[in-house]
């Protein structure tokens, strides 16, 4: 085709095209009716515990910041930290046996973490708590004396929770690329400086979201050692409420005080999470 023939051909009409190629967003007719249909949800649900009589709010906000209720907050806290902190140290000492190459180690380790996630936590703290039935004496001294219900706890808390870090602190560890291992043996790297330069920073990118789930869970575990008496945060408001019959108030305040504390701790799992991200894709 000529120049000439080319310059007589008609250009095409543009605008025209462009408003044929028009893009119209689909319409999300039923996204928007379920949103509305869950708020109305929401905002009739909010309405009704507001408005009903019986949580008593007042009675709630009179209880909220009682010094019995704030004690049993305080060992609840306590006790949770405790247990984390131990049960963490016993955790990796058996996630070290669960790779270690000795055998008999692997098989403790392993036989370890099988029983005590076997066993409900109820169960363990009940056997613990009569453990006086079956060693009445421990070193000359009378078991119900050597172990006192906060003891109790903590025990069978501590031992139940390392169940879990064993294999919290191994899936970490293993996540671990064992080229990176290789190149810091290769560049001459101690076996100490191994783990805390190489291994333990990007081990700890898998172990913080479950450990935080952990925590959690522990801080709301807690609340079953109410069984053997220990005075913590439901305890202490079963104690008012079996002298007041105010149930619902008294549950309310417990409630509320668990919701807030793991708030809190939810937060800081969050920054903490985005700490060990960093140079990650996963970065938020």
């Amino acid at each position: 085709m000529s120049s000439d023939t080319l310059a007589k051909v008609p250009a095409p009409d543009i605008p025209e095209q462009v408003d044929a190629l028009r893009i119209v967003p689909q319409r999300r007719l039923g996204q928007w009716t379920a949103a509305v249909v869950v708020l109305a949800l929401l905002a009739l649900a909010v309405n009704s515990v507001l408005r009903n009589q019986a949580f008593q709010w007042d009675v709630v906000a009179d209880w909220f910041t009682a010094a019995s209720v704030l004690r049993g907050l305080w060992l609840t806290l306590w006790l949770t930290a405790v247990v984390m902190v131990l049960g963490f140290v016993l955790g990796t000492l058996l996630a070290a046996f669960r790779l270690s190459a000795n055998p008999v180690l692997r098989a403790v380790s392993w036989g370890y973490v099988w029983l005590f996630r076997s066993i409900p936590i109820l169960v363990q703290l009940l056997l613990w708590f009569n453990i006086g039935a079956l060693y009445p004496q421990v070193l000359g001294v009378r078991t119900v004396d050597l172990l006192s219900p906060v003891a109790v706890a903590i025990v069978g808390l501590t031992l139940h929770e390392a169940a879990y870090a064993a294999e919290v602190v191994r899936g970490g560890i293993l996540s671990v690329d064992r080229g990176q291992i290789e190149a810091a043996q290769a560049l001459g790297l101690s076996r100490r400086r191994r783990w805390w330069r190489i291994v333990l920073p990007q081990a700890m990118r898998s172990i913080v979201p479950p450990a935080g789930n952990m925590l959690i869970g522990t801080l709301k575990g807690t609340s079953i050692v109410s069984v053997i008496a220990v005075n913590d945060l439901l305890f202490s408001a079963q104690l008012v409420y079996h002298r007041t019959y105010q149930v619902i108030p008294l549950l309310m305040v417990a409630t509320i005080w668990y919701t807030i504390v793991t708030s809190v701790l939810s937060a800081g799992q969050y920054y903490v999470e985005k700490h060990y991200a960093r140079g990650s894709e996963r970065t938020r």
